[in-house]
C-alpha cells in the first residue's frame, strides 16, 4: 500500500512539472551574488598590434648603424621611450658605428630572420648613396628587407641671421650680378646627401658656387655661423637649435613639397628653381628572409609607435617629422628614391664605374 501511494505522488509532481513548462533536466540554482556595477564591454583594449601568427617572446635588439648623438640615435631613443606601451617584450638599442653605416646594416642583415633584430634608419647614406659612390660588399637591397618608414630628413638651404638674402631667389639675382664672385657654401660630409644636392642646386641653376664639404655637421655649421660662408645646408635636425636662437634664418628647402618642420620656409621649385631631392630617410629592415608574419607585425607596431602623441611630440622637438609610410609604400619609395641618386651621381659625374 505505500509503495502505490509513493508511485501515485511522483506521478502528481511531474505532472505539475509539466503543467508550469517545467523540464526534467535539473535546473541551476538563481545566484545569490549583487549585480556588477560595471558597464558591458569594460575589458580594456590592448594597444599591442593585432596580433599577426606571430609576436615576439623576448628582448628585441635596435641597431643604429651609426654614433651615438646623432639624428638616427635621437630617433631611436624616441621610438625605444614610448615602445613598452605597444609591446611586451624590451627594446635593446645599440649603437654599432662604422664603414658610413655599412657596419651596423650588415650585422642586422648576418643576424637569424626571427623577428629578434632590426635596423634603424634604413634608407640613409650608406643605402642610398654609397653604392655608387664606392665598391661596397654591402648591398641594401638584397642585405635587408624593408618593413616601414618612420621619417626622412630632407635638406634646407640656411644663412646667417644678418645676411642679406631672405630666400634662395635673393641668392640667385645676386649671384647673376656677381658672376666673378663665386656663392660659398659650407656643408657637411663630402658625398653626404647635403653636398651631393648642394652640387645638383649648382647644377640646376648654373651658378658660380664654391662648395666645401666639412668633416661632419658641426664643423660646417659652425663656419656658417661664423660669417665665412654665404650659405649652408643641413637637415631640420641640424638647423633648429639656430633657428631657434636666431642665429641661422632658412631661405629654402629642397623637396617637392613644404617641410613639415618648418611649414613658412617656400621650397625651391616655389622659387623659382627646377630641382628637389629625396632626403636622408629613416626606415625599419630586417634580415633576408624574415617571415611576411613578423614584418606585418612590426609594421603594425611602429604605425601605432608613428601616431603616439608623445613620440610626435620628441619628434617635434628634435626637427625629425614623422613620414610614416607602410612596408608596401616604403619598399617602392625606397627604390624610387636610390634610382633618383643613382642618375644624380652619374649625372655629376661622381660614380666610381663606369657608365
Amino acid at each position: 500500500m505505500k509503495k502505490a501511494l509513493s508511485l501515485i505522488l511522483a506521478m502528481l509532481m511531474l505532472f505539475s512539472l509539466a503543467a508550469c513548462g517545467g523540464t526534467t533536466e535539473s535546473a541551476a540554482p538563481e545566484s545569490t551574488a549583487p549585480e556588477s556595477t560595471a558597464p558591458e564591454s569594460e575589458a580594456p583594449e590592448s594597444e599591442a598590434p593585432e596580433a599577426s601568427g606571430w609576436q615576439p617572446e623576448q628582448s628585441v635588439d635596435l641597431i643604429i648603424p651609426y654614433s651615438a648623438g646623432g639624428s638616427s640615435d635621437l630617433l631611436g631613443r624616441a621610438v625605444e621611450a614610448v615602445w613598452s606601451k605597444y609591446c611586451d617584450q624590451p627594446l635593446v638599442v645599440t649603437n654599432v658605428p662604422g664603414g658610413g653605416g655599412v657596419t651596423g646594416s650588415m650585422q642586422v642583415s648576418a643576424a637569424e630572420p626571427d623577428g629578434y633584430t632590426l635596423c634603424l634608419a634604413y634608407g640613409s647614406g650608406c643605402d642610398m648613396s654609397m653604392p655608387y659612390l664606392q665598391e661596397l660588399d654591402y648591398d641594401p637591397f638584397t642585405m635587408l628587407t624593408p618593413v616601414c618608414r618612420l621619417s626622412e630628413h630632407v635638406v634646407t638651404v640656411a644663412v646667417p641671421a644678418d645676411s642679406e638674402f631672405n630666400s634662395m631667389a635673393d641668392v640667385v639675382a645676386w649671384a647673376e650680378e656677381n658672376p666673378d664672385t663665386p656663392v660659398t657654401a659650407s656643408v657637411s660630409t663630402a658625398n653626404g646627401t647635403v653636398h651631393l644636392v648642394f652640387l645638383a642646386l649648382q647644377q640646376a641653376t648654373g651658378l658660380n658656387m664654391n662648395i666645401v664639404p666639412h668633416d661632419g655637421t658641426a664643423g660646417s655649421i659652425t663656419d656658417l655661423l661664423s660669417g665665412s660662408f654665404m650659405i649652408g645646408g643641413g637637415h631640420p635636425s641640424d638647423v633648429l637649435p639656430y633657428v631657434q636662437s636666431g642665429q641661422l634664418k632658412l631661405i629654402g628647402v629642397a623637396t617637392q613639397e613644404r617641410e613639415p618642420v618648418f611649414p613658412d620656409v617656400p621650397t625651391l621649385i616655389e622659387q623659382g628653381i627646377d630641382f628637389w631631392a629625396y632626403g636622408s630617410i629613416k626606415g625599419v629592415a630586417v634580415p633576408p628572409e624574415t617571415p611576411d608574419e613578423i614584418i606585418a607585425y612590426y609594421e603594425e607596431l611602429f604605425r601605432q609607435i608613428c601616431e603616439d602623441e608623445t613620440f610626435q611630440e620628441t619628434m617635434a622637438n628634435m626637427g625629425q617629422p614623422v613620414m610614416y609610410q607602410d612596408t608596401e609604400t616604403f619598399t617602392q619609395y625606397f627604390a624610387d628614391a636610390n634610382a633618383f641618386y643613382k642618375q644624380l651621381i652619374e649625372e655629376l659625374g661622381l660614380a666610381y664605374y663606369e657608365q
